[in-house]
């Protein structure tokens, strides 16, 4: 047999703090926990034990404290956040059929050792997995150890057996003990011998063999006369931490690894609380399934319902009709064809194949309310057959990310796990989805109105839906001749900063390289440097614009990274994307950010660049296709929500009078008449105000404008002292949120907190940040997406050809015939303007041009 055996404390500890805090909704802690059954998964994959024990440290005293009150006497204690999660996996693990291993007055490395006796007596296999290098002591013919270590949030594993451990310290299993008794081990405060170090004890254990025969014969070896005085002198040291550092093989556990062999366990209670965990991404990988969850208390036994294949949709479409709502889920083939339609009707499924003329029917009848699974794609296919989906009255993915907008993913299956709805146990998931549908959208109905979030869903987050599946269908123009003309011209401007560069240095190497061009600059040039790793030196952009005035072939490195990033990225990217009809169909994700804000890719033509000429010219080369584009910004819209939800009479003031507000914000740090501010007190009034929103320290202020810290803060306080709305308000949200768990915008979005209960200054120093400026960064993106529906809805209603076809943060562009460029460029800043009411006025302006670069004006 082969028995794995896991150091649970260890191996929990090391994906504790290995991978970023985690949490679920609710605010229980989950990051150890999800670390160590990933890991627990790649172990067993590798190793296929034939049984698993897992062994964890008890709270008491052992051997090792009586013996030596010092023994790891600097240790502290767990944090609370992985004190809370210990008990919830030891409890998962027990569930799952695995075996906890603890005995009082002894160390789970004792329970490793004595496991791996017991194998080797009976001529089994052991397998120790650990993140603590003292089990390596145990390695034998017959035992190897797996050193569990997390990368990155990713599982590493690296396997010692008897010939590794030879090839790394030069000596045997057994005189890792001998290594420890010399050199100590200060983690767990065991003394050694003072003075000697690593190399030092690998020296003498590889010449003399062992502590005992050092001591034994410590006259008459040929040593330095210092080293051997400290031998002397800390012998007894030496001697203690032989014993200390000896994993003992004898603790009184079970020993027959026939027990150990995984159980049934209780497969219903696992699943339920991997479900209150959030682990969705686990219960698979460990033979667990939503469908054992048990039904929610109250709930009837659902039976597997009768499944029709339904070629010809019109009878269903009739009895839909009927029974005036549809719950339907919709099964898409990866290249976006729709397969079929799943209706859950009646106690049965039909799996209708659709037609055009099905789909054109259904997706029109407005008797017929549609409760569905990811609406937008079933909108892209109306536009593509050149109708609208109506009446929709709920979009369960929407609703599981409004209602948990950190998760991981908003599939059927999670979200039926995640709310206690009932799964059925078909092979084909469109039919298991299909099932769900009904109970999911009356769960997910009661936890939004719970929330008071049934405007926030039906009013702005349904009907965006729509108006993103258009933008996708409409697509944006490109001049693809021009593009690929301006890659060329890219192209010969980075092979020159390239030749230059080489020149400059004196010979040639791969500029791409950060390695090499770290040799180059800092090793072969001389320039400043930081830290020195494994890798090199750093040459991120941070530590080369520091340097940029300091040798003029930094300036132009930085400059050849952008012209072949903007070559390589942006012309050579964004030409393989351009479709047949020579437009761009980015795709809008309205459930990526935890803001509310919508996200774009392939490609995101939300991340052109703008912020250097070189970079704007990108926006020639967007086009309308004929006529014009349209181009509307809101202006500092971020602002004047924090003025509005912090009340701040001084901020509403300055906005309602039209004033320059970073130059009233100037005047008022810099306490000067505002006629007197200069642009550099100006701009760093800016920064101030901006940096505001974003929960801005005084640390990151003084990188930014280039300032001392004492000088960051004191602008910082000034600001607050002057708008003492601000400063209340900043106060006020950050204990509402400790408080409640989560923070709100003005529509009731929400997002939950769990770092503020973090004991971790920094990560609760985050938490306090987001709860400060989630509400305005949030509100600020729910008015745009009014914006954008209101237009949408205004050009439609006044019939105009006209479409909108991007949205960029706080900007919004519409295509349309010359024609009607004036009446859109009005109806644009109308509504844009009108989408809420502030308590001071909203601001947006509009261009119109040829191309996106003209139209930005």
């Amino acid at each position: 047999m082969k028995l794995l055996v896991l150091d649970g404390n260890s191996i929990l500890n090391r994906a504790f703090y290995g991978i970023k805090l985690l949490s679920t909704k609710a605010g229980e802690f989950t990051n150890g926990i999800y670390g160590f059954l990933t890991m627990f998964k790649k172990l067993c994959d590798e190793t296929e034990p034939d049984a698993v024990a897992v062994a964890f440290d008890r709270k008491a005293p052992t051997f090792r404290h009586k013996a030596y009150a010092g023994y790891k006497a600097n240790r502290k204690g767990m944090p609370p956040e992985l004190a809370q999660q210990l008990p919830v996996l030891q409890e998962l693990l027990t569930l799952m059929g695995y075996r906890i291993v603890s005995c009082e007055g002894w160390e789970a490395d004792d329970i490793l050792g004595t496991l791996a006796a017991a194998c080797e007596q009976r001529g089994d296999a052991c397998v120790i997995a650990t993140g603590d290098r003292d089990s390596l002591q145990l390695v034998s013919g017959g035992t190897t150890v797996r050193l569990a270590t997390t990368k990155f949030g990713q599982p590493q594993v690296t396997v010692y057996d008897e010939a590794k451990i030879k090839e790394e310290y030069g000596v045997t299993p057994h005189q890792m003990i001998d290594l420890k008794a010399i050199q100590g081990d200060a983690s767990d405060c065991i003394p050694g011998v003072a003075g000697i170090g690593p190399k030092g004890a690998g020296e003498l254990i590889q010449k003399y063999g062992s502590v005992s025969y050092l001591y034994d014969h410590l006259e008459e070896l040929e040593l330095k006369p210092a080293v051997r005085a400290k031998l002397e002198k800390s012998k007894e040291n030496a001697l203690l931490s032989y014993d200390l550092g000896t994993i003992r093989r004898d603790a009184p556990i079970d020993t027959e690894v026939p027990h150990y062999v995984k159980e049934a366990g209780e497969p219903q209670k696992a699943s339920a609380l991997m479900v209150q965990l959030e682990l969705f991404s686990l219960l698979e990988k460990f033979g667990l399934s939503e469908t054992a969850l048990p039904a929610p208390e109250g709930a009837p036994a659902s039976e597997r319902p009768q499944v029709r294949d339904c070629p010809d949709g019109a009878p269903v479409l009739a009895r839909l009709e009927d029974a005036g709502e549809a719950y339907f889920y919709g099964d898409w083939d990866k290249d976006g064809t729709l397969r079929s339609l799943v209706f859950s009707h009646g106690g049965e499924l039909f799996r209708v194949t659709p037609d055009d003329a099905f789909l054109r029917a259904f997706f029109r009848s407005r008797e017929v309310k549609k409760y569905a699974h990811d609406v937008k794609p079933l909108h892209r296919k109306a536009l593509a057959l050149g109708c609208k989906v109506e009446n929709v009255a709920m979009d369960t993915a929407l609703a599981g990310y409004l209602l948990n907008p950190s998760a991981s993913g908003y599939d059927v299956k999670r979200l039926a796990a995640e709310y206690g709805v009932s799964q059925t146990d078909f092979e084909e998931a469109e039919l298991n989805a299909g099932a769900a549908m009904p109970g999911l959208c009356r769960a997910l109905s009661w936890a939004i109105d719970e929330n008071e979030q049934r405007e926030l869903l039906q009013n702005i987050e349904i009907p965006l839906a729509y108006v993103l599946a258009q933008m996708e269908h409409v697509g944006f123009y490109v001049d693809k001749g021009s593009i690929e003309a301006y890659g060329r011209e890219l192209e010969q401007q980075a092979q020159a900063l390239h030749d230059s560069i080489i020149e400059q240095v004196g010979y040639s190497f791969n500029i791409n390289s950060p390695k090499q061009l770290g040799e180059a600059l800092f090793d072969k040039l001389g320039l400043p440097h930081g830290k020195k790793t494994k890798s090199g030196w750093s040459t991120n952009a941070d530590v080369l614009e520091e340097l940029r005035y300091l040798n003029p072939v930094v300036d132009e490195v930085l400059r050849y990274r952008t012209v072949a990033k903007l070559k390589s990225t942006y012309c050579d990217g964004l030409v393989k994307v351009i479709g047949p009809d020579g437009r761009i169909h980015s795709s809008f994700n309205q459930t990526e950010t935890r803001t509310g804000r919508i996200s774009s890719t392939e490609p995101n033509l939300q991340n052109i660049p703008v912020r250097t000429p070189i970079g704007r010219e990108l926006r020639k080369f967007f086009a309308a296709e004929t006529g014009v584009l349209a181009d509307a910004d809101y202006s500092q819209i971020e602002l004047r929500v924090l003025a509005h939800v912090a009340d701040d009479a001084v901020l509403q003031e300055d906005f309602r009078e039209g004033r320059d507000i970073h130059a009233s914000t100037a005047a008022r740090v810099f306490r000067m008449p505002q006629e007197m501010v200069t642009g550099e007190m100006r701009s760093r009034a800016k920064a101030v105000n901006f940096g505001i929103v974003y929960g801005i320290g005084a640390f990151s202020l003084s990188k930014d404008i280039g300032v001392s810290r004492r000088e960051a803060d004191e602008y910082i306080k000034e600001y607050l002292k002057n708008y003492s709305g601000v400063d209340s308000y900043m106060k006020r949200v950050a204990e509402e949120a400790r408080e409640k768990g989560y923070v709100e915008t003005m529509f009731g979005r929400r997002r939950y907190l769990p770092e503020l209960k973090s004991t971790n200054f920094n990560m609760r120093a985050f938490g306090e940040r987001v709860a400060r400026n989630m509400p305005i960064q949030g509100a600020a993106a729910d008015i745009i997406k009014i914006a954008m529906i209101r237009v949408s809805d205004r050009l439609e209603r006044e019939g105009l050809q006209a479409k909108l076809i991007l949205q960029v943060h706080d900007e919004l562009i519409v295509e349309c015939p010359g024609e009607e460029a004036e009446q859109v460029k009005a109806l644009l800043t109308e509504e844009m303007e009108q989408a809420v009411s502030l308590s001071v006025p909203m601001v947006a302006e509009a261009n119109s041009g040829r191309t996106w670069y003209d139209a930005k004006g």
